[in-house]
């Protein structure tokens, strides 16, 4: 078990790791070692997501998802495997962290009686100093 949030733990084999070789610096290491990690994680049949969880990271997870519902995350920073895997982790927990938080409720709220008596009070303010304006201008 991987522990990602304080709430949530996925078991090892519901992550896929694949080794990709990586981008970059690293002069001729570059091309003979695969340091980038290629981390997948299916989000639809995952046993370890709440339902509510699993429908927001699908939402908020965009092009990162296939069209199976499987979670790809690139990790290619570091020069190392070990650095890669971990940074893998790392963003995967990130994204199921963002995932668990609730969106809070917006209750629609009416404008106090005070509120629209002033509101109409400015109104009546601004029409009356135009209707100043105008007769002023009509004497001159």
């Amino acid at each position: 078990m991987i522990q990602m949030t304080p709430t949530l733990a996925i078991e090892e084999r519901e992550i896929q790791e694949e080794f990709i070789r990586s981008e970059g610096p690293g002069g001729q290491n570059v091309n003979k070692v695969s340091t980038a990690v290629q981390l997948r994680f299916d989000v639809l049949h995952s046993p370890s997501l709440p339902p509510d969880t699993r429908e927001r990271l699908l939402k908020i997870a965009g092009s990162h998802l296939t069209k199976d519902g499987v979670l790809i995350i690139t990790a290619r920073r570091f020069r190392t495997q070990a650095q890669n895997r971990q940074d893998a982790l790392d963003q995967l927990a990130d994204w199921l962290r963002r995932a668990e938080v609730r969106p809070k409720l917006h209750l629609k709220t009416k404008p106090t009686y005070a509120s629209q008596q002033r509101r109409l009070d400015q109104k009546q303010a601004h029409g009356a100093k135009k209707r100043q304006r105008r007769t002023d201008y009509r004497e001159s």
